[in-house]
């Protein structure tokens, strides 16, 4: 990405300094336009990438001086970076989709809250994200939060990925705003990807729920009535 930049940097510097020079021809190609990643290394600023990765950094810390205020922010910041397809599809470039998944059965609300928000986000109207989410179980997680089940906090074994299996769920069920935000989110998982509407149903029929079988994910006012069906009940929990 850096030597792309680069290259991008010079054409632009070449052509403008051409510009200036009478006796250079005139060009009549297209001009070289600037991404907002050369931009951002001409001034000096992050790149959304790195953005993304401290914002990550700064929601997962176990710095007691780190408030459960400045992770909001930082959460809220992160949500609206995934506004943008490309940002999103960059949470599984930088090994993000793990962690955030991890902090829905995180022990404050608020911050369950906003992972359900910012995967919601993420999976808008994005296949290659919608996928993400399926391979790494996320609608099964998603679909128990929906019902009301508060998600054990899983802990870091070590410095990778890999997670323990010590923590057990509270027995306290989870939060109405909670359970509202999974319900968003999962909606946007299993509209037009199949795949993933396939994982939700079969999971809530586990669950003794009543879901019609051959619900097509393009078909939004099946979808719509699967998904009204939970959101009211996460209304009146």
């Amino acid at each position: 990405m850096a030597d792309k930049n680069l290259n991008e940097l010079l054409k632009w510097s070449i052509e403008n300094s051409a510009q200036g020079d009478p006796s250079a021809p005139e060009s009549t190609g297209p001009r070289t336009t600037l991404n907002a990643e050369a931009l951002a290394a001409i001034m000096g600023a992050p790149s959304d990438a790195e953005l993304m990765q401290a914002s990550m950094a700064n929601i997962t810390s176990t710095d007691p001086e780190i408030t459960l205020e400045s992770k909001l922010t930082a959460f809220d910041n992160l949500e609206q970076l995934v506004e943008s397809l490309d940002n999103a599809n960059l949470l599984s470039k930088l090994g993000l989709w793990t962690p955030l998944l991890e902090l829905l059965g995180h022990e404050e609300d608020q911050l369950r809250l906003m992972a359900a928000w910012c995967v919601g986000t993420a999976v808008q109207n994005n296949a290659p994200s919608q996928e993400r989410l399926v391979a790494l179980g996320g609608v099964e997680k998603l679909v128990g939060m929906a019902l009301g089940e508060r998600l054990p906090m899983e802990k870091r074994a070590g410095a990778g990925d890999e997670t323990t299996e010590e923590s057990v769920a509270s027995s306290d069920g989870e939060t109405k705003d909670v359970r509202r935000k999974a319900v968003y989110a999962l909606s946007s998982a299993v509209r037009n990807y199949q795949p993933a509407l396939d994982v939700a149903a079969k999971e809530l029929r586990k669950r003794g729920e009543s879901v019609q079988e051959g619900i097509d994910a393009a078909d939004m006012d099946a979808v719509d009535e699967l998904i009204n069906g939970l959101k009211q009940r996460a209304i009146n929990a």
